[in-house]
Formats: C-alpha cells, sequence, structure tokens
C-alpha cells in the first residue's frame, strides 16, 4: 500500500479485499466509507492533528454531517485511490472532503463532511484553538472543494421498518463511543433484505446528533418516502442518535 503526501492534502492507494465485498464480489458501501475514514486518519496522523496529537489539550474529533454520493462501488481485487484534504472552517466547524477514484482516474465515489471538535473532559463542543485554525492558509480554494453538507434532511413521520442492536466493545471507536461506520452498517442493514440486495445505494446523507456508549440498547427506525428513497433514524429510548436519508436505484 503506498501513501503519498501532497501540501495539506493525502492520497493514498487500496486494493479491495474479500471481507469488504458483498455476495456480488463488489465493495459494500460502509467498507468504502471506512477507507475513506483511513485516509483521513493517516491524514491527520501526517498533520500532527490526530486524537492522540491532540490528547494534551483535552479536545477530539467528532464527526458532524456525512453527504456521499457513489458512482459506482469498486469491485474485489480493484486498486483504487483515495483523495482526501481539509476543506476548510467556519466558526465551530471544520470541513473534510473526500474522492475515491478508479486505476483510470474516473471518479468512483465522493465525499464532503462536517467535523467539531469535543472536550474530552465535559463532553461538548469547543472552539478550534489558533494552532488548528493555523492551517487555514494551507487550504485549498473554496471553488476546488466540494459543496458542504448543509441540507436538512426531511422530518421523520413513519415507522415502515426497525431493527434492534445492542453496542458492544468492538462497536466502539477511540473516543470510546460508536463508530460512525456502524451507525452507517446498521441503518443500512434495518432495510428489508431484497432492498440491499438487489439495489445499489447511490446517494447517502448522515447527521450524527448525540454519542452511542458502551452497553446502550439502540433501535433503527426507517421510513420509506418512495421506491427510491428512504429516512433513517437511530434512538436510545426517547433520543435520537443520527438520522439520514438513502437513494437506491
Amino acid at each position: 500500500m503506498k501513501t503519498t503526501i501532497s501540501s495539506i492534502a493525502h492520497t493514498e492507494s487500496f486494493v479491495i479485499r474479500t471481507y469488504e465485498i458483498d455476495h456480488e464480489k463488489i465493495c459494500t458501501p460502509p467498507a468504502l466509507i471506512q477507507l475513506m475514514d483511513e485516509a483521513a486518519m493517516q491524514n491527520v496522523i501526517d498533520l500532527k492533528l490526530s486524537v492522540w496529537d491532540l490528547e494534551k489539550e483535552k479536545i477530539s474529533w467528532v464527526l458532524m454531517r456525512k453527504y456521499l454520493i457513489i458512482n459506482r462501488l469498486p469491485r474485489l481485487g480493484e486498486k483504487i485511490t483515495i483523495f482526501t484534504s481539509p476543506a476548510g472552517f467556519e466558526k465551530f466547524f471544520t470541513y473534510r472532503d473526500y474522492k475515491a477514484y478508479a486505476a483510470d482516474g474516473s471518479l468512483l465515489a465522493y465525499s464532503s463532511s462536517t467535523w467539531l471538535l469535543m472536550d474530552t473532559e465535559l463532553r461538548r463542543m469547543t472552539r478550534i484553538p489558533d494552532f488548528i485554525l493555523s492551517l487555514n492558509e494551507r487550504m485549498p480554494a473554496a471553488t476546488a472543494c466540494l459543496p458542504r453538507p448543509n441540507a436538512k434532511l426531511p422530518k421523520f413521520e413513519t415507522v415502515h421498518f426497525s431493527k434492534k442492536y445492542h453496542i458492544g466493545w468492538y462497536n466502539l471507536d477511540f473516543n470510546q463511543h460508536l463508530n460512525n461506520v456502524f451507525y452507517t452498517k446498521w441503518m443500512l442493514e434495518a432495510l428489508p433484505i431484497a432492498i440491499l440486495k438487489e439495489k445499489k445505494l447511490i446517494d447517502f446523507q448522515i447527521e450524527y446528533r448525540m454519542e452511542g456508549l458502551l452497553g446502550d440498547d439502540l433501535q433503527v427506525e426507517i421510513q420509506q418516502i418512495d421506491e427510491h428513497t428512504f429516512l433513517h433514524r437511530m434512538m436510545k429510548k426517547e433520543k435520537e442518535l443520527a438520522c439520514a436519508k438513502t437513494i437506491w436505484q
């Protein structure tokens, strides 16, 4: 696996492995998101802004929103290249872009995301410190960045499908809350099997609202809007941990 660094951005290549595919030997959406996350982690490690670098400041990165468009999912054994870069600051928020390319240079998928910094002692949002804001001079031009994921999701009204989950130790991330990939996996797999087996995810928006913690019992609820569109929400009793919208074809 070859890694290169260019300016503030990061580019990394991966080969799709057997545990990242479905029954058709195609990479699953959660697996693609996980590869994007890995490239981003390597980026912040190289920038010395990883969760471990920030421990002494008692702050950590928290994902708030993600918007993913999938043109095509890669197949088993296919080599892909993921480009990721910070994409600017706005008040309490910072943004990050991702693009996944096939070997021929075609764009497989792209994603924009919104992050904030959490005070790890108070477990609440905190301001971005100046030593991080100083990266603003190295940010790509706004015209080179993806649109920010600011679209408001429709109101969830009716439960058509649901599935229960329990957060175990291996569902946690380095912040000791539910890993964002499990939000995606669990929200998607609560759909009817026929949707997962026969249709392809092309558009995915998710908003993270609360932490899921070890031992929590959760329920994913889904509302079907039309033949291709679904609303998802992850509930802990009466509290909404996350909500999402998916489009399938």
